[in-house]
């Protein structure tokens, strides 16, 4: 099974943010376990006897809020970028994959800039999944795993309508399940999809590619086309 773990960063109501970014992580199932250890380690940093209450969350841990204000800046930093360093680039040889759609809530006009990013990266990964059993007989489904939202029934709904009415491109015919809605808290690759998002989020709200220039080779791409990566900002 291959798991594609998503977030969004930026708020879609919010007037003040010009972007919605949704992102995470595709991960064979069997390395997951592994991805998690090496986040587990580093939020180790931060409460050495429970590694697991500590939630590596790229706004609080950026702003210092939810408690993270106790720790210095360089620290929390340090973590977020090692993270994504050691989370998604430091597996990249091993099939670890990034996506990601960024929006720019201008460009559309009476579309919900949720669906839409769902709609591309739905797509995107399920051709992924196409391409790897074409070139390696990998036949294996894919599931999408979402941090607990407001949006859980209607992104349920659409991968539905993909299934069986078909979107933009045709219709998905790789999946194992309905998108899966989880506790970010519960689970390390949620919030490894997380520091994806506002990775994309601070580079295309704030020009800042701190973060994002960590992982930027890791988004999916085959024949030096990225097709991970989905930006509409005109």
């Amino acid at each position: 099974m291959h798991l594609l773990y998503l977030d969004e960063s930026g708020s879609v109501p919010d007037p003040t943010q010009r972007y919605f970014v949704l992102a995470g992580v595709a991960v064979f199932e069997r390395t997951a376990h592994w991805v998690e250890q090496s986040l587990n380690q580093i939020a180790a940093r931060f409460n050495s006897h429970h590694p697991h209450a500590v939630e590596l969350h790229g706004s609080p841990m950026r702003s210092g809020r939810e408690g993270w204000k106790a720790h210095p800046l360089p620290d929390r930093t340090q973590a977020m970028h090692d993270s994504l360093a050691q989370g998604v680039a430091g597996f990249h040889s091993k099939g670890v994959r990034a996506f990601g759609a960024v929006i720019r809530k201008a460009t559309l006009v009476g579309e919900d800039p949720v669906e839409h990013a769902f709609e591309q990266l739905a797509s995107r990964f399920d051709r992924y999944l196409q391409r790897l059993y074409a070139k390696h007989n990998d036949a294996q489904r894919g599931i999408i795993l979402f941090d607990k939202s407001s949006t859980e029934r209607r992104i349920q709904t659409l991968a539905r309508e993909f299934k069986y009415e078909g979107h933009t491109w045709g219709k998905t015919r790789n999946y194992a399940e309905v998108p899966v809605f989880l506790d970010s808290r519960a689970s390390r690759l949620i919030q490894l999809a997380d520091l994806v998002a506002f990775a994309l989020f601070r580079a295309y709200e704030h020009q800042d590619e701190t973060f994002l220039a960590t992982i930027r080779h890791c988004f999916d791409a085959e024949g030096g086309q990225v097709h991970g990566l989905y930006v509409k900002d005109a």
